[in-house]
């Protein structure tokens, strides 16, 4: 019987995704900033519509150099709807630009991207204990001040809920089920 986390049973692309990176800690700011992106860009919809869409991401946003994205603006965003596979949302589309920028104002406020979002749990992954689905949050404090701290620092598509899953993504949370061979606690 297959225990992993049953959000990722339908697809094989779900099942590689989460055997390979979901809950695994990242302090590398373009990888960071790329799942900010595919977060913000999978609202509303879901997870594994961005996943099928992730290759086209990486050549739409540049494999997400922050400081190439600062530069752009909306006036990419036509030629990046039409020319990529991607979510079709301007608004979306843009907020990878301004979000970019902002990134880079906080790059040097605290050093790196890395350190300004892991300081919400104090750097290291916080390990939940769930058992079923069902249990885990679609938000909490944490994602709640990251979310706040985020918006007030010119994010956009950065709700509480996403910065929840983004969190989940980049191994800020360990949120697998106990019975999850991917959990992997230390």
């Amino acid at each position: 019987m297959d225990t992993r986390c049953a959000w990722a049973m339908n697809h094989p692309l779900e099942r590689d995704y989460h055997d390979k990176e979901w809950g695994v800690p990242v302090y590398d700011d373009r990888v960071l900033f790329e799942f900010i992106t595919l977060e913000g860009a999978q609202a509303g919809l879901s997870w594994i519509t961005i996943l099928k869409k992730r290759e086209g991401y990486r050549a739409a946003f540049q494999n997400y150099d922050i400081d190439k994205l600062a530069k752009c603006d909306e006036t990419s965003v036509e030629a990046i709807i039409n020319q990529f596979d991607v979510v079709k949302h301007r608004g979306k589309i843009n907020s990878v630009f301004s979000n970019a920028r902002a990134a880079k104002t906080l790059m040097k406020e605290y050093g790196s991207l890395s350190n300004a979002l892991w300081q919400f749990v104090d750097g290291k992954p916080i390990v939940n204990n769930w058992s079923t689905m069902e249990q885990v949050p679609v938000s909490t404090e944490q994602s709640k001040a990251m979310s706040k701290f985020l918006k007030k620092n010119g994010f956009k598509f950065v709700g509480e809920t996403i910065c929840y899953a983004f969190m989940q993504a980049v191994g800020m949370v360990n949120d697998h089920l106990v019975e999850c061979p991917k959990r992997e606690v230390e």
